[in-house]
């Protein structure tokens, strides 16, 4: 299984306040909430935990059919960078997430999968590509192979991505 998530930095920093009063308290744990204060960008590491988080959400949701607002259910931990890409995981109520973050001056863009190895497997799809929907979630139909596939999809400002494994 996969999720992704893509932000738009120059959106964010036109259309949210992360420095607004309880923002954090509604997204972050405490931990997470250290993580950004002690960070050297935190607005970089707010969107970076965001995203992650809403990467792995999809996944979750794949697996659950369970749709919710669920932010401070996820929580981000090992933070690791090797060659410009940060890798970590999300816990969302016992069940993990391994997540591959890359950080651009314009766009962050987070997949997450349930098995590392997994992320040698990760294929990019044309955005334009035709989506079938289950309850909402969708996937793709692989003509080589003649199967559904699950798919991740995210949007946000000026960048689009999809992605299957």
């Amino acid at each position: 299984m996969i999720g992704n998530d893509v932000i738009d930095l120059a959106l964010t920093q036109k259309e949210s306040n992360w420095k607004r009063k309880g923002f954090l308290d509604k997204i972050f744990t405490a931990k997470e909430q250290l993580l950004i204060l002690n960070s050297k960008n935190p607005e970089t590491m707010v969107w970076n935990l965001w995203s992650r988080k809403e990467a792995a959400y999809k996944i979750y949701n794949r697996q659950t059919q369970i749709r919710a607002y669920i932010p401070m259910q996820l929580e981000c931990f090992d933070l690791e960078k090797t060659n410009g890409i940060i890798y970590g995981k999300v816990i969302c109520y016992g069940k993990t997430y391994f997540t591959k973050t890359v950080i651009n001056p314009d766009s962050i863009e987070t997949i997450a999968v349930i098995n590392p190895s997994d992320f040698d497997k990760i294929k990019y799809l044309n955005p334009e590509e035709r989506l079938h929907k289950n309850n909402g979630i969708p996937n793709y139909f692989d003509s080589k192979n003649q199967v559904l596939r699950p798919v991740s999809k995210s949007h946000h400002g000026r960048f689009e991505k999809l992605v299957t494994l």
